[in-house]
């Protein structure tokens, strides 16, 4: 069974549920309501014979001229069903009181009122002592079943109507309900499938160079040359292995605190591009940085993850720009934001690929050597920070990178004095290592950045609580 099909069957199933318990639901109360109406009615019927009883000594036990909708009980409403009356002799024949009125069954009289059926018609019944037997008087509440009918046909058609927009409804909530869940679901296991081929890749590797090594005696230097590939390719492992488990950890929220530091987003970016400068160097890259605006370029987010992010994405344009390519790294701060800007020369973006240079793994291209994690630890570095994408075409003829931030100021925070950490910028012989790795972009996956040398970024503010 597809997948798509199993989703409409289980949204089928909750629908289905969901719209017998509607159903039953209603039906108690279409059942509730009838026993309402019906003892309303009678109750009706019930308070119109006693008011007739009440006036009993009024009539005559011989009018059988009487009409039932004249005196001598003149509470009869002509709206309303008229009250017969009998006298019932405790011996002897049963005296009918009003003209038209029906033969009534022989029976033992109390003072209850009682329902019974005369004929073809349906009668409630009250009776008083009076004249050693009983006066009795009936009403017709053949109409109590009739209403009762008449409300059976809207509740039964009105309770078929609710039942399928229940169902269509539920059918719909869960369909929707359940396409973010089967999306989640796809996507772990097309993450797992990704990973799990990352991970053999270099393990494969690994295995052929130890299997080729073993078939023969070779001299030391064949030695040698397969233990570096081996070193290789178990440090490209301990990288995959380093950025999946710093992934699990910003998806589940563990040090996701970012409150109590502030970071200047310029001296952090300056200190990564000074990493970067031995690999421009290297490719022939012009790499150059600037910063805009006036005062200082402050956020409220860890230094250690803006360094990562700086990493990732001016290690992605080194990668990209090509030999002899540009790179520029733009810090511009403005009144209420922070920019961070990075343009390459490179083969850009394609639009169609911008929705999706985050997921994890994704390759639009063969090109590159890294694990393709760099981009997703960026968008969730950004997430995490509060910053905004926004991926465009640069000027340089490749891609433009650019998050911001709001700007943060110290009047932002009454009673938060701002320091920098330990009362000084941070050494960065005892900061811990931060170079981001595993960059790559929606043209292709990044190559790792361990070419940059690691260091703590500068510009580390941490805020203290008085």
């Amino acid at each position: 069974m597809s997948d798509r099909r199993k989703l409409w069957v289980h949204a089928a199933r909750v629908a289905s549920v969901a719209s017998l318990v509607v159903v039953a639901c209603y039906t108690l109360c279409a059942i509730g309501l009838g026993i309402f109406v019906t003892h309303r009615l009678t109750g009706e019927v019930d308070a119109r014979i006693q008011a007739g009883l009440s006036q009993a000594g009024r009539l005559s036990l011989h009018a059988t001229s009487t009409r039932p909708d004249q005196a001598p009980l003149d509470s009869v409403d002509l709206d309303d069903a008229p009250i017969f009356y009998w006298y019932v002799p405790a011996h002897g024949h049963v005296e009918a009181l009003t003209v038209g009125a029906p033969r009534l069954p022989g029976r033992t009289w109390s003072a209850g009122p009682l329902t019974r059926h005369v004929g073809a018609a349906t009668f409630r019944f009250a009776a008083v002592p009076r004249s050693n037997g009983w006066l009795v008087a009936g009403q017709n509440i053949t109409e109590v079943g009739r209403v009762q009918s008449a409300l059976l046909v809207p509740e039964v058609l009105f309770g078929l109507l609710l039942a399928l927009a229940t169902f269509v409804g539920s059918l719909l909530v869960a369909l929707r309900a359940s396409a973010p869940l089967e999306l989640v679901r796809r996507r772990q296991a097309e993450f797992t499938a990704d990973a799990s081929h990352e991970l053999r890749t270099p393990l494969s590797v690994v295995e052929a160079e130890v299997d080729l090594a073993l078939r023969r005696k070779r001299e030391p230097k064949e030695y040698e040359a397969v233990l570096r590939r081996i070193a290789g390719e178990s440090r490209r492992l301990r990288r995959i292995v380093d950025d999946l488990l710093w992934l699990a950890r910003a998806d589940s929220g563990v040090d996701a605190d970012v409150e109590d530091e502030v970071a200047d987003v310029a001296a952090v970016v300056a200190s990564c591009v000074e990493r970067f400068e031995a690999v421009a160097a290297r490719d022939a890259l012009s790499l150059g940085f600037a910063f805009e605006g006036s005062g200082t370029g402050l956020v409220k987010a860890p230094p250690e993850l803006v360094d990562r992010l700086a990493g990732v994405l001016v290690d992605n344009a080194c990668k990209y720009a090509g030999s002899r390519g540009t790179v520029s790294v733009v810090v511009r701060s403005t009144p209420a934001r922070v920019t961070l800007r990075v343009d390459d020369s490179g083969p850009g973006i394609p639009p169609e690929q911008r929705a999706e240079v985050f997921d994890r793994f994704h390759r639009a291209t063969p090109m590159g050597t890294g694990s393709g994690l760099g981009l997703a630890i960026a968008d969730s570095v950004v997430r995490m920070t509060g910053g905004a994408w926004s991926i465009q075409d640069s000027p340089l003829g490749g891609a433009r990178m650019e998050v911001s931030w709001k700007r943060w100021a110290e009047s932002d925070e009454l009673g938060v004095p701002c320091r920098q950490r330990g009362g000084e910028r941070e050494d960065s012989s005892t900061a811990p290592e931060t170079a981001p790795r595993g960059a790559r972009r929606g043209g292709g996956e990044r190559e790792d950045s361990s070419t940059a040398p690691e260091t703590a970024p500068r510009g580390a503010r941490r805020l203290t609580r008085t």
